[in-house]
């Protein structure tokens, strides 16, 4: 929701750490972050317009005077995280699929008997437009409570136009009606319905659901689950191109489950963003390098499948941004980007800081966002989480709980003491 913030002026001040943004240099370099300690920013009608010592910033916008004002004393205050990859619209539950999986039962297996994405469809098939809604609203309840303050949401869960366009417009109801702004994606190429040939599927999406999204103008991006049994690189390209072609910047789903060249096709046609990556090369880091194409890693993913993590320091030493994402869906089924940094720190090296410029302002322009958004410079969005604690180590130290206490949404408290404002 673009208005948020609505009319006003607000100040959070006495911060003892506040993160301003990535620090100017290179990714690995070891300074990621500008921090300001006693700091301070101010907003107006939603935007960032002075932040620095709380002394300079308050002198100039006393809190008194502001129509909102927090006291971030003792306590530090970071961006709002920008979670870019997530399926968060769908109806049913699965959580018998993570038993199953448990006794030694493969993604791939389960999904050849029915289960997996395809169950998901047939149960998002079945509910109502308000049912699909109201779950998403939910969703995004979780999310806001948790930090995040934009978020992108794939379709994908109806493999056929009609419920694809319903997923869309569900996105659409939800980013009108909530605070979080939510980036919708089309992804009619996630996965080889029941009984079609893929083919002949690739052929509905290109020349039936594409032009029926494209013509209805709600989304922003064309995904392709390009893995070994959804879609091969020529499939994928078709699609990716055909929405290019709409007016949809490409994202591929990239080495997931097996290394199937998802990663050099996104370079090739230009994707803001390439996504998973666990079975990346070497020279698919360079690929994705030289297009300028954002790396998106999802340790959630890894964590819940059991598998290895995405080599994340390969991309920071060849000079790459890489974002951090939950994947939240009913296979990875977690809302909290503060769990993901944690993982992004124990399992694949990064440490804090990086980890937050990776869930913040990498993340940011890993949906397209270069106004400044995952960061607090002036002209930014007054996006802003002030934690429960005094660093903002304790994002990704402090697992067991969120260290977010209070969320600005465009200057305007929507989170209180860890709960989302009516």
């Amino acid at each position: 929701m673009s208005d948020a913030g609505g009319g006003g002026t607000t100040v959070v001040h006495g911060a003892a750490e506040l993160v301003v943004g990535p620090r100017d240099g290179t990714p690995g370099d070891g300074r990621p972050l500008d921090v300001v300690e006693d700091g301070a920013f101010a907003a107006v009608d939603g935007e960032v317009v002075a932040v620095g010592p709380t002394a300079a910033v308050t002198r100039e916008y006393p809190p008194e005077n502001a129509d909102a004002a927090v006291d971030a004393s003792g306590r530090a205050v970071v961006p709002g995280f920008v979670d870019p990859h997530t399926h968060a619209v769908f109806a049913g539950d699965r959580s018998d699929e993570f038993a199953a999986k448990l006794r030694g039962k493969s993604y791939r297996e389960i999904l050849a008997e029915g289960g997996g994405i395809l169950r998901t469809v047939r149960a998002t098939r079945a509910a109502s437009d308000d049912a699909l809604v109201e779950n998403l609203r939910g969703r995004l309840d979780a999310m806001l409570a948790r930090g995040t303050t934009t978020v992108e949401v794939k379709s994908g869960y109806g493999l056929e136009t009609e419920t694809e366009l319903r997923l869309l417009d569900a996105i659409d109801r939800a980013n009108d009606e909530h605070p979080v702004d939510v980036v919708a994606t089309f992804l009619g190429a996630h996965a080889v319905p029941e009984g079609r040939d893929p083919d002949d599927y690739v052929d509905e999406v290109v020349e039936e659901q594409l032009p029926a999204v494209a013509d209805r103008g709600v989304a922003e991006f064309c995904d392709a689950f390009c893995e070994e049994g959804a879609f091969d690189v020529a499939q994928s390209r078709r699609v990716l191109e055909a929405g290019r072609e709409r007016g949809l910047a490409p994202k591929v789903h990239a080495e997931e489950l097996s290394h199937l060249g998802g990663t050099k096709l996104a370079a090739e046609v230009g994707a803001t963003s390439a996504d998973h990556l666990l079975y990346a090369t070497d020279e698919d880091v360079a690929a994705l390098v030289e297009a300028g194409t954002v790396p998106v890693l999802l340790p959630g993913t890894a964590f819940g499948l059991g598998a290895d993590y995405a080599d994340a320091r390969a991309f920071l030493d060849a000079g790459a941004s890489p974002a951090l994402a939950t994947d939240f869906n009913p296979n990875c089924h977690s809302l909290d980007m503060g769990f993901v940094q944690t993982l992004a720190c124990v399992e694949m090296g990064l440490t804090p800081a990086e980890s937050l410029r990776s869930a913040t302002r990498n993340a940011a322009l890993a949906l397209g966002r270069d106004d400044g958004t995952g960061t607090l410079r002036p002209g930014a969005p007054a996006d802003a989480l002030v934690l429960d604690a005094p660093s903002y180590a304790h994002v990704a130290y402090r697992f067991d709980t969120s260290a977010v206490e209070t969320v600005l949404k465009g200057g305007r408290p929507v989170v209180e003491g860890g709960e989302v404002l009516a």
